[in-house]
């Protein structure tokens, strides 16, 4: 977890979310990889600072809980999954678990949604989760090779044909990330690294 976490789960709920993420085949959507997205909700909590702390932090937390690669409804099914765990953790914390489920929810539609779309948390907290794009290319390559043995059921040549649309469609918007934020700092790197990325799966 993080210092001046907005909030504390209790250590059986931190248990549990730590065994949800121990599941096998995670090359890359495991609990290292929500220890950086923390990093970066970091950053925004003191930076330009989030309007309503707790949900997205809660949102980072589970939003890659339930993760089967190749599966449309894994964003759905951690949703539920935190809506459950926060019923059974924190019932009187006021948490808003629905939207909790909403943030998670939008990580789904990566790489289709614009500005309008969302609101300045969602923006942020989607970024949150994007700026692996803009890590320094020993990080990103790391990333790739991860989502590739993720996906090491699917035939090589399809999966690379499929990985390259999809980066190339990142490429290809005007805007990478929704927030400021992360747009100022990170989108040329980003867009370095995917232009590498793109290349070398020719």
């Amino acid at each position: 977890m993080i210092e001046a976490a907005p909030l504390h789960l209790p250590p059986g709920a931190l248990a549990a979310l730590e065994g949800f993420y121990a599941t096998p085949s995670r090359a890359y959507h495991n609990f290292r990889h929500v220890g950086e997205v923390l990093r970066h909700y970091t950053e925004v909590a003191d930076g330009p600072g989030w309007t309503r702390p707790v949900e997205p932090y809660l949102a980072v937390l589970y939003h890659d809980a339930i993760y089967d690669a190749g599966r449309s409804d894994n964003e759905a099914r951690s949703a539920q999954l935190a809506v459950e765990q926060i019923a059974a953790w924190l019932p009187d914390s006021g948490v808003d678990s629905a939207r909790v489920a909403q943030l998670i929810e939008l990580t789904a539609r990566h790489g289709h949604l614009d500005i309008a779309d969302v609101d300045r948390d969602a923006a942020l907290f989607l970024d949150c989760d994007m700026a692996i794009l803009a890590a320094p290319p020993v990080t990103f390559d790391a990333y790739d090779r991860g989502i590739a043995t993720e996906y090491r059921h699917v035939p090589r040549w399809l999966f690379k044909l499929n990985r390259r649309r999809f980066l190339k469609s990142l490429l290809a918007r005007e805007r990478i990330f929704l927030s400021d934020f992360f747009h100022q700092r990170c989108d040329a790197l980003a867009r370095a690294n995917l232009r590498r990325a793109i290349n070398e799966k020719r």
